[in-house]
């Protein structure tokens, strides 16, 4: 690492140190190109080069703030490609609406479909089935406290009534959607 007393910054070092992060975010993240990574946090690097220079002497916060600007570059690329390709794209509210079908059976949920409810304004239509079996499987894969906050409101129907809970309740259903589009691109690409 170079001397913290540095006032120039020395981009070498910061290239390198980029790269490796891109490595990491490129190894977890299958839909972005190390190099890719790399450009973009060396320009947020340079977008924000106070920062840069304030925490130079401090390679862990660099690795933070690069970890970041990365993963970020990630999470908007997946998401575009996930609007961009020709596979089916959960909201939130739809998300909410398959947890809810956890209440029925099979056999009362196979009496709903194609039937409209217009309660709420909202639809039950062919694709809930699948939509309940994506919502079981990307349950499994959030955080607990999500899991429970989920299952509290949409399928018990108990209200939540601390402040945190309801921002937290906000990230899962996010969450939750995201999963089950993930769980969808997952079942097409080993089709």
């Amino acid at each position: 690492m170079p001397n913290s007393e540095t006032v120039e910054l020395d981009w070498a070092y910061l290239s390198d140190l980029a790269d490796k992060v891109a490595y990491n975010i490129s190894q977890k993240w299958a839909i972005v190109e190390k190099d890719d990574v790399k450009q973009e946090i060396l320009m947020h690097a340079y977008e924000h080069r106070p920062a840069i220079e304030a925490n130079y002497a401090s390679e862990d916060f660099l690795w933070k703030i690069f970890n970041k600007a990365g993963t970020q570059y990630a999470s908007k690329e997946r998401n575009y490609y996930d609007l961009q390709d020709d596979t089916y794209y959960y909201t939130p509210d739809e998300a909410k609406a398959a947890l809810r079908t956890f209440l029925y059976t099979d056999e009362e949920l196979g009496q709903m479909v194609g039937k409209k409810d217009d309660l709420l304004s909202s639809r039950v239509t062919d694709n809930l089935v699948s939509a309940r079996i994506d919502a079981s499987a990307s349950l499994k894969k959030l955080p607990e406290r999500y899991q429970q906050l989920l299952m509290k409101r949409h399928v018990y129907g108990v209200p939540v009534s601390e402040q945190s809970d309801r921002m937290a309740l906000s990230r899962a259903v996010v969450a939750l959607a995201q999963q089950m589009n993930r769980t969808i691109r997952t079942r097409k690409a080993d089709a």
